[in-house]
């Protein structure tokens, strides 16, 4: 079964509720998971950012605008009950509570506290069936922004010389910790020319390894003759470690060959390079920043 929706939460989570005790959050949790039948895989998806579980998000969510209606109250650190409205709500046996349902009472309305965008609206019943949270909302509009940028980046680098390409890579590296200084990594970079090497730059600022560098700005799909011979060079420097970088993608069969062979050799395409430009502000610049903060329960705690 599909990870529901916070607003299909929200009558599961009154009922579970129902029986007037208090109820934590994990034990909340751990009942509606059971009841929508969700998987292991199901419940540990995660949010883009990697920081909350999608189900563990969308219950929350779903207990918090129940709190704002009235439905439910939070009874003391990490606990909360139903009230005598939620009591009252469950005893005309609603076939579903949505945000909608919810603007009925003036706390929940007189707070504004609605969901910014709705997904998709049931024509014959007129339910609100899918609506994302405002975490969801934001972190999903942050990835697009980041996608869109991504793609603007590679448009960028793929119209640009090969010179200054290479001062990009150069750049990306330092701001990554690697090549002692920009001097010194540039100075490596795109002058040896040998063997199928494009480049030496110091794995740590001390230089106590070093990393064997090929960069190809292309269109087209760099397959396995190309990290063949790149991994022959490596050998012929008595090289263990090598970046294999390009603009464009690599085959499944690159992917697998580079994997099993003794020299470790990382492959970044066109998509990895942009993203790893956008985190260490190469070519981009800042033009906002947000933080998103949440209630510190041990702050209020008076015990």
């Amino acid at each position: 079964m599909a990870i529901p929706d916070f607003q299909s939460i929200m009558l599961p989570f009154l009922m579970y509720a129902g029986d007037k005790n208090e109820h934590t959050i994990n034990e909340a949790r751990e009942h509606l998971a059971a009841q929508f039948h969700l998987s292991e895989m199901e419940l540990n998806e995660l949010l883009p950012s990697g920081q909350q579980g999608v189900f563990a998000n969308r219950v929350g969510w779903a207990r918090s605008y129940l709190k704002k209606a009235g439905l439910i109250e939070y009874t003391k650190r990490g606990y909360c009950k139903i009230t005598d409205r939620g009591l009252k709500v469950l005893s005309q046996n609603p076939t579903y509570i949505n945000v909608k349902f919810l603007k009925q009472f003036p706390d929940f309305f007189e707070s504004g506290y609605f969901a910014v965008k709705k997904i998709k609206e049931n024509t014959d019943t007129g339910i609100e069936t899918e609506e994302q949270t405002p975490e969801e909302i934001f972190e999903y509009s942050y990835q697009k922004i980041r996608q869109d940028l991504a793609s603007d980046l590679l448009t960028r680098i793929k119209s640009s010389s090969p010179g200054f390409f290479e001062r990009i890579v150069v750049e990306l590296l330092v701001k990554m910790g690697y090549g002692g200084s920009r001097k010194d990594a540039g100075s490596a970079v795109g002058k040896s020319g040998d063997g199928g090497i494009d480049g030496i730059i110091k794995e740590d600022k001390l230089g106590l390894d070093a990393i064997y560098l090929q960069a190809k700005r292309w269109d087209s799909t760099v397959g396995r003759p190309e990290i063949q011979k790149f991994a022959g060079a490596l050998q012929g420097f008595r090289a263990k470690k090598g970046v294999f970088i390009t603009t464009s993608n690599f085959s499944k069969e690159a992917e697998d060959y580079a994997s099993r062979i003794e020299n470790k050799i990382v492959l970044i395409d066109g998509e990895t390079l942009a993203q790893h430009m956008i985190d260490y502000d190469v070519g981009v610049s800042r033009i906002a920043s947000y933080e998103v903060k949440k209630i510190d329960s041990d702050y209020f705690s008076e015990e």
